[in-house]
């Protein structure tokens, strides 16, 4: 039943980020929030490689080498680090990150929180986030600095202030600004 399975676990995360987007005021992006992930290509591979605790991408790329349901979805779902990496024009690097709008990196949040909460469950508390992006950040030399400094003072005020006050900062502050 690793169909079945896989199903219900990209359903779950997806209701919880439509959820937090909302409450964002992000509703398009809620609503359309890795529709991807029901498409053949994510689909079958994450069904395959599915295991209830991580992504599926992670034993795809331990299998094969690389992820091709990662690439195909992170190239069409700007939610994404990878989706704003660009050529290099004037910087000392071929490949760079650029700016990410805010309301991406809002959907970001809501997708980290998200992605947390399904895969630790019951041991999930509001500071994972934000230890995921920390151990993530050495791996990341790719993303803007803007856009790493955004994520840790967001997920900072997560792990330190609770989801209520960081939704409603993100709402009426950060997506304002």
């Amino acid at each position: 039943m690793p169909a079945w399975n896989h199903f219900k676990t990209i359903t779950k995360h997806k209701i919880l980020v439509t959820r937090y987007c909302f409450r964002m005021g992000l509703y398009k992006q809620g609503l359309m929030h890795d529709m991807s992930k029901y498409s053949p290509t994510e689909f079958r591979e994450g069904a395959k490689y599915w295991q209830g605790i991580r992504s599926p991408h992670v034993a795809e790329r331990k299998d094969k080498g690389y992820s091709e349901a990662w690439l195909h979805h992170a190239g069409r779902n700007k939610h994404h680090f990878e989706y704003w990496i660009d050529y290099g024009f004037n910087c000392d690097t071929i490949i760079h990150g650029v700016p990410i709008p805010r309301k991406y990196i809002a959907e970001m949040i809501a997708d980290r929180i998200s992605a947390s909460r399904v895969y630790l469950g019951d041991k999930y508390t509001q500071e994972e986030p934000l230890k995921y992006l920390n151990n993530s950040l050495p791996r990341l030399w790719f993303v803007h600095d803007e856009v790493k400094e955004q994520l840790s003072f967001l997920l900072g005020m997560l792990a330190e202030k609770g989801e209520d006050e960081t939704i409603h900062y993100i709402r009426n502050v950060f997506l304002k600004e």
